[in-house]
């Protein structure tokens, strides 16, 4: 059974990025993945329903307009037992301790570790079955 991960980040190769990483589970029909530029974006996406079931959104922090802290807080407000994985380039303790509580499920550092994520990523839709 498919599942959506959601991925939210301004720069345009990052979606190229994930394709191609995650190209042997989209392939098999593993995930579905579905990609926003800006916060406002993805809760346009929320807003219509991604389908099959969303089972994480991954977010970059710093993005021009709605950043990534305040995109978690609404996606929280709206979805409170969705992960949100913070992703960022920078080690901001204020940021992470804010992202925390506002309820972000955990931080993957950039460059992401792409065998960590799929292991969480496994972890996550056995979990959502």
């Amino acid at each position: 059974m498919s599942a959506s991960i959601l991925v939210i980040d301004d720069e345009a190769d990052v979606a190229l990025l994930f394709r191609q990483c995650f190209r042997r589970e989209l392939r098999e029909g593993a995930y579905v993945l579905h990609f926003a530029s800006s916060g406002e974006g993805a809760l346009d996406l929320l807003g219509n329903q991604v389908e099959p079931r969303l089972i994480a959104i991954l977010s970059d922090i710093n993005m021009p307009g709605m950043d990534g802290l305040t995109l978690l807080g609404e996606v929280k407000q709206r979805f409170p037992d969705l992960p949100v994985m913070m992703v960022t380039a920078y080690d901001d303790e204020a940021r992470k301790r804010r992202a925390s509580d506002l309820g972000a499920s955990q931080f993957l550092a950039k460059p992401v570790d792409f065998n960590h994520l799929r292991a969480q990523l496994r972890l996550l839709a056995d979990a959502a079955d």
